[in-house]
């Protein structure tokens, strides 16, 4: 009969109480940071770099990095190198990676369309969290500065890129010296192939890092002007990663400093790294100022 089944409460009692709730939610926190910390589920984390030199080169510096950061983080690292500066930011805005290592005209269009991002701590050289760049001439070319530069053929590295496009590009602009006042330029994607393309003869002038001009200054360079500093590359994290997990990377990534096997893994990126320190947004605010000159002129990359 229906009258002889037992009640089992009112709607809804047959649901867990709040206690077993409680300890429900417990164990799943628990079980999610004694996994493998991965970028999305079942896969290991991928640490993303920019295409700023050439892969062959990028794979030999950073994959001592990615090595180290699996050990202390008890998880795989492999190494992805974006095909291109556009696919790179894409990649971190649309979280397809745990981590990634930019630069800083990148973060900063990065965060202009996709939002703030979880920062884990900026490259230090040579005790310096900024790095600089130069525009530069052969030797023997009769150019002595950037206001001579007009009439001449200048090479940019990647139109994204830094030190070798967009602060060059603003101090040439300062000086009285647009694009359309050259006899020719191009984009040659990389801060090696602006150096061949000056040494080769094929371009009367270039710009890129310091680190890339000082290793073939004494083949036949000379540098005409030195950029103003910009805070240098910068690693962020997946935002799909939880806040504890970030804070053990950034963690982690600044103490690196502190250990010999640390510190032979970051001057794999360049002898002059030092460590990688606290990074904050407002560190690229000179930058932006450069980028909104630009942009009121018409030139954004």
């Amino acid at each position: 009969m229906s009258g002889s089944r037992r009640s089992s409460g009112p709607p809804g009692s047959d649901r867990p109480s709040p206690g077993v709730l409680r300890l429900l939610l417990f164990l799943s926190v628990l079980l999610a940071f004694s996994s493998p910390i991965t970028a999305k589920a079942g896969r290991p984390l991928t640490l993303c770099v920019h295409p700023y030199l050439p892969a062959s080169e990028i794979q030999k510096r950073f994959t001592p990095l990615a090595s180290y950061l699996g050990r202390e983080l008890g998880v795989p690292v492999y190494l992805h190198i974006a095909k291109n500066y556009d696919d790179h930011i894409r990649m971190i805005g649309e979280n397809e990676m745990g981590l990634a290592f930019t630069g800083p005209v990148s973060y900063v269009r990065l965060v202009v369309s996709f939002g703030p991002q979880q920062l884990l701590g900026r490259l230090e050289t040579n005790g310096k969290p900024e790095f600089s760049g130069v525009v530069f001439v052969a030797d023997k070319s009769p150019v002595h500065g950037l206001s001579d530069l007009v009439g001449k053929r200048f090479a940019f590295g990647d139109i994204e890129s830094t030190m070798s496009h967009i602060v060059p590009r603003h101090m040439l602009w300062k000086a009285g010296v647009t694009v359309d006042m050259l006899s020719r330029h191009s984009f040659l994607n990389s801060h090696d192939n602006v150096v061949l393309g000056v040494l080769m003869g094929d371009f009367d002038a270039g710009a890129v890092m310091d680190e890339v001009f000082l290793r073939y200054r004494n083949k036949g360079l000379r540098a005409i002007a030195k950029t103003p500093s910009i805070s240098e590359h910068v690693f962020v994290a997946g935002k799909g990663l939880p806040p504890a997990v970030t804070k053990r990377f950034r963690k982690v990534l600044t103490a690196m400093k502190n250990s010999p096997e640390g510190r032979e893994a970051l001057r794999s990126i360049k002898d002059s790294v030092t460590g990688v320190v606290p990074v904050s947004d407002s560190d690229y605010d000179n930058l932006r100022v450069i980028l909104n000159d630009l942009k009121r002129i018409g030139v954004a990359p």
